[in-house]
């Protein structure tokens, strides 16, 4: 086998990884990026997931709110997003209405808080997401730096804010600031993204996954990626192979020894090349195979993802429009109570009755992923997230039983707010099928190497340190330390890892800069 030796080589062509090759190349160092599979961009992908079907969704990740526009700006990406003009609805069944927040009129959604009984929050609303963008404001800048200590933070936001958001759980900020359920539940469902946690949760993992859906580019909103996700992350690949890294698809890793050689699968042929640093954009039980060391942990992710291609948004039994409805985020079964018991169930074993689910809607923002005939139809994409769903429910169970069942499970909850059954609404392939994918966790372990599915390759960090921790070498100022002698963790498993950000790859870059011997710039 020839060796080829770079300076730096990247494992895993996710989004982070092509980040960190963007800017490692703009620095003259040679760069290296092996991705297992055909296309660049990880979980950030765009798929023809409906054979016959012009139209390509984003298949795992959706939304974009963390990826800095400074890291848009420094590598030149050509990435439009848009907002959506309805931050949410959510229906109500006690009162027949629902909880329309519309960013474009205080006086409606005002209204909307009024119709489903909940017409003192509506000031509370207000105030409380304030304080959020005040936390937003002052932490964002941060991500981009080298770690802060808690202290440092907590002066930073002030003491009621570390306070409410950081020291007390977050379930317990919430019931204290608002009186209704619905809007509650509205608030919390930030906290379980992904995350596996009851209401009031002393660990404290709700409060972490509800900060990073509330501090994105200093204003928490969460927008839609023109074109799709492969739209964001085939920029990122084009801007990389423009300033002279080499990205190779179809490179399956195979071992990686203490020197950092790493030996990989091209067109059926054993390779190998050596790199003074490695970026790990791959989980840590995945590094650790490589190294051939102890891969054994309790990881997991709490979500089931379900794609849908619609003849036409259904209508609904609150009588709202769905163009409405629908241009936000669309909450189901998530009031607060729903949600501690969906959380109760599950840790029980059971999948929950009635299933938390979340829907967006892309192609109401941006008809370009659909095809012109099916723009012309009124087709319209929706991505269904359930919540509370542990990897734990699969375990010792037919997996495509169980995918099935939280395929119906999603499919019973939807309905319980429509006036009308969703699945006569699925358009079909070209072979009849009808159009509808269901991801369990057990499917993003197989296709994406996530552990447990988790979509964040693990728990959630604080974007700090505490006061105690080591911050002497660059590896642990940027938090991308891996505990293996010049391997860095590029991707979400680094601290302030984590969704469609680019950070973790931004930060392992310039902790390989702050490195890097002069002599190889």
């Amino acid at each position: 086998m020839s060796e080829t030796t770079y300076d730096v080589a990247i494992i895993g062509g996710g989004h982070n990884g092509l980040v960190a090759a963007g800017y490692l190349a703009k620095a003259g160092l040679s760069v290296v990026v092996l991705e297992k599979q055909d296309v660049f961009g990880g979980a950030a992908i765009s798929a023809q997931s409906f054979k016959g079907i012009e139209a390509r969704l984003s298949r795992y990740s959706y939304l974009v709110s963390l990826l800095p526009t400074q890291i848009i700006k420094d590598l030149g990406l050509e990435v439009e997003l848009a907002p959506r003009r309805y931050g949410s609805f959510t229906p109500d069944g006690a009162t027949g209405n629902g909880l329309l927040i519309d960013k474009d009129d205080e006086a409606a959604t005002a209204q909307s808080f009024a119709s489903v009984d909940a017409a003192s929050d509506f000031e509370r609303w207000n105030a409380f997401y304030s304080k959020t963008g005040v936390i937003a404001q002052k932490l964002f800048g941060t991500v981009l730096e080298p770690l802060r200590k808690a202290s440092d933070v907590a002066e930073l936001v002030g003491p009621e804010l570390w306070q409410e958001f950081f020291a007390n759980p977050i379930g317990e900020t919430v019931e204290a600031t608002f009186e209704s359920d619905l809007v509650r539940g509205v608030v919390m469902t930030d906290a379980f993204i992904g995350t596996f946690a009851p209401n009031i949760d002393p660990a404290l993992d709700a409060n972490k996954c509800f900060l990073y859906h509330v501090i994105g580019n200093e204003t928490g909103e969460w927008s839609i990626p023109v074109g799709g996700m492969g739209a964001v992350t085939k920029s990122m690949a084009n801007r990389a192979r423009e300033l002279g890294a080499e990205l190779r698809s179809g490179c399956e890793v195979l071992s990686i020894d203490d020197n950092r050689a790493v030996t990989y699968r091209e067109d059926g042929q054993t390779k190998m090349l050596s790199a003074r640093y490695l970026l790990a954009n791959v989980s840590e039980p995945v590094l650790k195979k490589l190294l051939g060391k102890e891969t054994t942990h309790n990881i997991e992710g709490a979500q089931v993802k379900v794609n849908m291609l619609l003849k036409r948004l259904p209508k609904l039994k609150a009588g709202i429009d769905p163009v409405a409805a629908f241009g936000g985020t669309f909450h189901i079964n998530e009031g607060y109570e729903q949600l501690q018991s969906a959380y109760d169930q599950a840790a029980k074993g059971e999948i929950p009755n009635p299933l938390p689910c979340e829907i967006y809607c892309h192609s109401l923002t941006d008809p370009s992923i659909l095809g012109a005939e099916l723009q012309a139809s009124g087709a319209q994409t929706l991505t269904v997230f359930a919540l509370h769903t542990p990897h734990s429910l699969l375990n010792g169970r037919d997996h495509d039983e169980m995918r099935a069942a939280l395929e119906l499970a999603a499919i019973h909850s939807i309905n319980s707010v429509l006036a009308e059954d969703i699945r006569d609404l699925l358009l079909t392939d070209s072979d009849g099928n009808p159009c509808i994918e269901t991801k369990t966790t057990q499917d993003l372990e197989d296709a994406l190497g996530l552990p447990g599915g988790n979509i964040f390759h693990a728990p959630l960090s604080w974007p700090f340190v505490e006061d105690d921790d080591a911050l002497e070498s660059p590896a642990q100022r940027w938090g991308v330390e891996s505990g293996f002698s010049g391997i860095l963790f590029c991707g979400s498993t680094a601290r302030r890892g984590g969704a469609v950000s680019g950070i973790a790859g931004h930060n392992a870059a310039m902790a390989v800069l702050e490195s890097v011997p002069t002599r190889l710039l």
